[in-house]
């Protein structure tokens, strides 16, 4: 079984929108998927799929005695996909305890689809980070903005080294090291690239350098750019994709570009997940090719592990070809008379606000790091 955790640094990036839409492309190509809301505690992704009344799911799995994960797979109306919901309303499950996550791993890794898509819960909180770990291709959703592109490498470095504790041999040299380094008061855990944390591994333990070398080679997220409004936002990923292999030491492949797309809002206020609200638009056409990359990854990689034959375009060439459709379809609503220039209006003020907002979260980040630049000099 294929399973794709979806993960996200921090909300509001699309990580829900991906994983439902996801969902449905891929259970549409014949596979048997079902998706799994594990953002414990403010699970939503019923919403998107229309479903209503839920009144079972992880939480009622795991504060009802003897039920069975099979008790909790809920039918929908797309076929070959189904569903297990979140929290169902009951209230501690965001807070697991060991023993409750390791039963419901167990229990999900026993269960027989072609695809489990996982829809975790923003941030790099423990529960995220396990259930991340469980695909070796995990995706990792973010937006152009300064911010959420910090909160993706935030989040891909707390997955190493969760990655890192996970293997290690908590009586090894390995473990001494690492645990030096967390212990070290300015910061060695934070401040030193894992290539070289591990270089000092190699030195001091080399049975253990061998095991995090090869727990970091399965390691293979991959990225999605949601919200792209420029062709060359493109290029911001792949400046994060830099700053992974360079300080984190593996490699995140680029799976797609996803243009902003104001019928979202209204798919979503449907309560009809955007596939199906208007297949063609420029968001359903980003979904689809993410969807067609990950069936076409080879099956002898694990868990479909990144895909590259050297045909595909790459994300600057999908951004622009994603650019020229969404004029098209600007130009066709204008010409049809649905959409008048008053709504054009309307949406050039709109995407002004959201740049002027972007400026200042960008502004205030960059006032705060030159602020701690400014301390550790000193220091």
């Amino acid at each position: 079984m294929m399973i794709l955790p979806i993960g996200s640094g921090k909300g509001g990036v699309g990580k829900s929108l991906l994983a439902t839409n996801l969902s449905i492309a891929l259970a549409e190509a014949g596979k048997k998927v079902v998706l799994v809301d594990l953002d414990l505690g403010a699970s939503n992704a019923h919403t998107m799929l229309g479903i209503r009344g839920v009144n079972k799911g992880i939480g009622t799995f795991l504060s009802v005695p003897r039920t069975g994960i099979d008790e909790i797979i809920l039918p929908t109306e797309y076929d070959g996909l189904s569903f297990v919901a979140g929290d169902a309303e009951v209230p501690g499950t965001a807070i697991l305890k060991n023993a409750q996550k390791k039963r419901l791993v167990r229990c999900l890794e026993s269960l027989t689809f072609d695809i489990m898509v996982l829809d975790l819960g923003p941030g790099a909180g423990a529960n995220a980070l396990d259930f991340f770990l469980l695909g070796t291709g995990g995706i990792v959703v973010t937006t152009p903005a300064l911010t959420s592109m910090l909160n993706a490498y935030l989040f891909l470095k707390n997955v190493v080294f969760r990655a890192l504790y996970a293997t290690v041999d908590l009586r090894s040299r390995a473990f001494a090291v690492l645990e030096d380094l967390r212990r070290d008061r300015a910061g060695g855990l934070q401040r030193a690239s894992v290539p070289r944390i591990l270089e000092t591994i190699a030195r001091e333990d080399p049975e253990g350098h061998a095991l995090l070398t090869h727990a970091l080679e399965r390691l293979r997220p991959r990225l999605v750019l949601n919200m792209v409004e420029d062709p060359a936002d493109a290029e911001k990923g792949e400046k994060l994709r830099a700053s992974v292999r360079g300080y984190l030491g593996i490699d995140i492949s680029y799976l797609g570009v996803i243009f902003r797309d104001e019928l979202q809002s209204v798919a979503l206020g449907s309560r009809i997940p955007i596939l199906r609200y208007k297949p063609e638009c420029v968001l359903s056409r980003g979904l689809y090719r993410i969807a067609e990359k990950l069936l076409s990854a080879p099956g002898d990689e694990p868990h479909g592990a990144p895909w590259s034959n050297g045909t595909s375009p790459g994300p600057e060439a999908e951004a622009e070809e994603d650019f020229k459709g969404m004029r098209r379809d600007l130009e066709d609503l204008l010409n049809s008379g649905a959409l008048g220039l008053a709504d054009l209006v309307e949406s050039v003020r709109t995407q002004q606000i959201e740049l002027s907002t972007l400026r200042r979260e960008n502004a205030l980040l960059r006032a705060r790091l030159e602020h701690r630049a400014r301390e550790d000099s000193r220091s």
